[in-house]
C-alpha cells in the first residue's frame, strides 16, 4: 500500500501540470481578455474594469471613462502597450506558463487584476464559505441517505419504499436556486415568516456575542442556504445505497449466513455493508468537491455568501487570470488529494482491496 501511495502522490505531478495547461491554453486563446475588456470599456461599453488595474507589483491608473460614447477619442497604443507589459502578455505564452506554474509550486498565486488583493488572501477569505455549506450539507446528505438507503433495500417494494422514492425523486426535480427563492420567500422576511436571517455566516454584532451564541448564530445563519442545497441530494445517494444492497443482499453468501442461522443485523451489517458501501465510497471525492464549490454558486449568490464558487465565477466572467487559474489549480489539487484519501477508504472498508497488486 505504502508504494502504491507513493507512486498516486507522484502521479499528481504531471497530472496537475497536464489539466492546468490545457486549460491556460483555452483560456489564452479565447477572445475578450483583460486588454479586450479595457478597451470595450474605454468605447463606452460595459465592462468590469475598476479605475485602476493592478499588474505585477503596481498599479496602473486608467484614464477616466465617462458616460459618452468614446469613439471620438483614441486609445492612447502607449497605455495598452504599458498594460500588456505589466499583465506580462507581452510574453509567448510557452514562457507565461511556466512562469506561472513556477510560482503555484510554492502557492504564490500572485495579485488580482481588478481586486488589487493577493489571491490567496482572497481564497482564504472565501473558503469558510465553501466549507461550511459543503460541510455541513454532505453531512446530512451522507448521515439521512445511507440509512435511508439501507431501509429502503431491506423493505424493497413496501409501501415505506415507494413512498420515500416519490419524496426524494420529487426534491431531486426541484431546481436547488428555486427552493432557495422559495425558502426566502416563506422565511426569510419574503411575503411570510421572518425567522432566518439573509445572507452572510454571522450577524454584524457577532463582536459582542459569547462563544455559544456565535455558535447559533453560525447554525442559524447556515438553515436557509444549506436546506436549499441539500434539496436535490438525497436522490442519488439513497437510491444508489439502495441498489448496491439489494445486489449484495441476493449473493450466496448472504444465504450461506442465513442458512447458519446469523441474526439478519449480523448480516446487513458485518458483511453486506462492507461489500455494499464500496460503490458508495467511489463516488465521495465528485460528491464532496461539487457541493464545497460548485454546486453552491446559484446559493452564494442568492443568499448573498461570498464562496469560492461566487469568486471562480466572477473571475472568469471578468477575465480575472490570476484568480481564475489559482482557483482551477487549488480545485485540481484538492481532487486529486481527495481521489487518494478515497483509495484509502476503500482498504479501510474491505481489507481484502490490495491496490499494490494494480499495474
Amino acid at each position: 500500500m505504502t508504494s502504491y501511495l507513493i507512486k498516486r502522490f507522484l502521479l499528481i505531478i504531471p497530472t496537475l501540470f497536464g489539466i492546468m495547461l490545457v486549460n491556460f491554453l483555452i483560456v489564452q486563446l479565447a477572445p475578450g481578455g483583460p486588454i479586450d475588456q479595457f478597451i470595450a470599456q474605454q468605447r463606452g461599453h460595459q465592462g468590469v474594469l475598476p479605475e485602476r488595474l493592478v499588474g505585477g507589483d503596481s498599479e496602473i491608473a486608467l484614464p477616466d471613462n465617462p458616460n459618452r460614447s468614446s469613439t471620438s477619442r483614441g486609445i492612447d497604443p502607449g497605455l495598452l502597450k504599458q498594460l500588456r507589459q505589466e499583465l506580462g502578455f507581452d510574453k509567448p505564452l510557452v514562457e507565461r506558463f511556466f512562469w506561472m506554474m513556477g510560482k503555484y509550486l510554492t502557492f504564490d498565486f500572485g495579485t488580482s487584476f481588478f481586486k488589487g488583493q493577493p489571491v490567496t488572501q482572497l481564497i482564504f477569505e472565501r473558503l469558510p464559505v465553501s466549507i461550511s455549506l459543503g460541510l455541513w450539507s454532505m453531512l446530512i446528505i451522507y448521515m439521512v441517505s445511507i440509512p435511508l438507503g439501507i431501509r429502503k433495500a431491506v423493505r424493497d417494494g413496501s409501501t415505506f419504499d415507494v413512498w420515500t422514492t416519490t419524496v426524494i425523486v420529487t426534491g431531486h426535480a426541484i431546481p436547488g436556486f428555486l427552493f432557495a427563492v422559495l425558502l426566502i420567500v416563506l422565511f426569510a422576511g419574503g411575503s411570510f415568516l421572518n425567522w432566518f436571517p439573509l445572507g452572510g455566516l454571522i450577524s454584524d454584532h457577532w463582536r459582542e456575542m459569547g462563544w455559544w451564541q456565535l455558535v447559533g448564530d453560525y447554525f442559524w445563519h447556515l438553515v436557509l442556504p444549506t436546506s436549499a442545497l441539500v434539496i436535490g441530494g438525497f436522490a442519488s445517494l439513497t437510491m444508489l445505497t439502495k441498489n448496491s444492497f439489494l445486489e449484495q443482499i441476493r449473493q450466496q453468501y448472504v444465504l450461506t449466513a442465513r442458512a447458519k442461522g446469523l441474526p439478519e443485523k449480523k448480516i446487513l451489517y458485518g458483511h453486506v455493508f462492507r461489500n455494499a458501501m464500496l460503490l458508495v465510497i467511489a463516488g465521495l471525492p465528485a460528491s464532496i468537491l461539487g457541493l464545497l464549490f460548485t454546486g453552491s454558486l446559484l446559493i452564494e449568490v442568492i443568499f448573498s455568501l461570498d464562496g469560492l464558487g461566487l469568486l471562480g465565477y466572477e473571475a472568469a466572467i471578468g477575465r480575472d487570470y490570476p484568480i481564475l487559474f489559482a482557483t482551477l489549480y487549488f480545485f485540481t489539487l484538492l481532487g486529486l488529494l481527495i481521489q487518494i484519501i478515497s483509495d484509502i477508504c476503500y482498504v479501510l472498508v474491505d481489507p481484502r482491496i490490495d491496490f499494490t497488486a494494480v499495474r
